[in-house]
């Protein structure tokens, strides 16, 4: 059974710092790509990073780069954002995602959130 599950979300004042975890489990997670979406209330999803399976690349959304770091630990399979000088507007619910092949099946998988809010 594939689990990815996100903690350390949580509410934090303007500037301050989180750092969020996903753990998974069920599949091959050295061959997966990872991401970290978020989805503010109102709005669409939107993709804020992502890393490649060998960790080796990562790409950032513009209104992250230089706050937000995504990183992966393959002994662990887990995948982390830390996130530095949070804004009010970063207040979203965060989400973990996998995008891997299986048996040259493209697969695909989503945590089930956890939220993250910024505010004084």
């Amino acid at each position: 059974q594939v689990q990815l599950v996100e903690s350390g979300g949580g509410l934090v004042q303007p500037g301050g710092s989180l750092r969020l975890s996903c753990a998974t489990s069920g599949f091959t997670f050295s061959r997966y790509a990872m991401r970290w979406y978020r989805q503010a209330p109102g709005k669409e999803r939107e993709l804020i990073a992502g890393i490649t399976s060998t960790g080796v690349s990562t790409n950032y959304a513009d209104f992250v780069q230089g706050r937000f770091t995504i990183s992966r630990d393959i002994v662990k399979k887990a995948v982390y954002l830390q996130m530095n000088s949070l804004k009010p507007d970063d207040t979203a619910v965060y989400y973990c995602y996998a995008r891997g092949a299986e048996q040259f099946l493209t697969k695909e998988y989503w945590g089930q959130g956890t939220q993250v809010t910024v505010s004084s």
